[in-house]
């Protein structure tokens, strides 16, 4: 079976082409293209923009991944595509472009929930049979289980996610969105000097709102250093994040924990994680890097499964 899944949902469109058999265990990829839309300096995605941005890459997009999965559009069994959570204009372009494949090639099309991609392509690359998930992005902050055939959300933030907190501070610095990898990078120079900030959980949920507001008024007295002020933001989201999974691990009696999602790739988060894993005695596993953030394989293989 061959799926063409494509992703569309914020700043990526991104095509993948997966093959799947019953003999094998784990996704075949053939392809993961991907470009991603850049915001100005100093500002985020305007969802019309990165709409035109995808429209312009959409064809070569496309065309590379059938070049690299060495498949024309007849071979495909199935077309999946990001029907949301997402930005509306940036959802409508991939969206059509997989209604167009499907109705001229007569082939089958999936929408996917973007979130249930992370979480199942994640689970597929790293084994996981039956964890607790922590969901973090640009778009979600959740910590979810699998019950009674569905996901079901034990813990999220209240108000913004942590991949907006970064970003959002991100911005107020000048940086381009997205902005976590580079805030990582600053909060990795940092010499260590904490900063108090706001630290606000309830029960497995939290809130980062008041952390964003706090970190832009200390900021804008110049009495701190950008790279303290990041290391401090990160060390006080982590820590909420962390103690929330912990409360949640043992809610449940999980013995795994599976992080998924954009800011899964920040590797401050993923040691803090894995310490607490430990405590517990639970298996930790994070999705590979290169699949952390948005991408056509993670629609692709949810295709499959559905």
């Amino acid at each position: 079976m061959l799926c063409l899944g494509i992703e569309s949902t914020a700043h990526t469109f991104a095509c993948s082409v997966i093959r799947y058999s019953d003999s094998k265990k784990y996704p075949n990829i053939l392809s993961d293209v991907r470009d991603t839309f850049k915001a100005p300096e100093g500002s985020g995605i305007h969802p019309r923009e990165a709409a035109r941005h995808h429209a312009s890459v959409a064809i070569d997009v496309l065309k590379k991944s059938l070049e690299l999965s060495k498949i024309k559009y007849k071979d495909l069994d199935l077309v999946a595509y990001s029907a949301g959570p997402g930005l509306g204009p940036c959802l409508r372009i991939g969206a059509v472009i997989a209604r167009s494949i499907s109705s001229f090639y007569n082939i089958k099309l999936i929408p996917i929930n973007h979130a249930l991609g992370h979480i199942e392509l994640g689970m597929s690359l790293t084994d996981s049979k039956d964890s607790l998930v922590l969901l973090v992005s640009g778009g979600h902050t959740m910590i979810l289980v699998f019950n009674n055939r569905r996901w079901r959300v034990i813990g999220e933030t209240l108000d913004i996610t942590l991949g907006q907190l970064l970003d959002q501070f991100g911005r107020h610095l000048g940086l381009a969105s997205p902005c976590g990898s580079e805030i990582e990078k600053l909060a990795h120079k940092s010499c260590k000097n904490y900063i108090s900030l706001p630290y606000s959980i309830k029960g497995n949920d939290v809130t980062f709102s008041g952390i964003l507001s706090a970190a832009k008024r200390l900021n804008s007295t110049s009495k701190y250093t950008n790279e303290d002020m990041c290391y401090s933001i990160q060390q006080t989201a982590f820590a909420m994040i962390t103690e929330a999974v912990e409360r949640a691990l043992s809610a449940t009696e999980k013995k795994e924990l599976l992080l998924v999602g954009g800011v899964s790739a920040n590797k401050e988060l993923s040691n803090m994680l894995n310490l607490a894993c430990q405590r517990h005695k639970v298996k930790f596993n994070s999705c590979p890097i290169t699949f952390a953030g948005d991408n056509g394989a993670q629609i692709a293989w949810t295709g499959i499964l559905s």
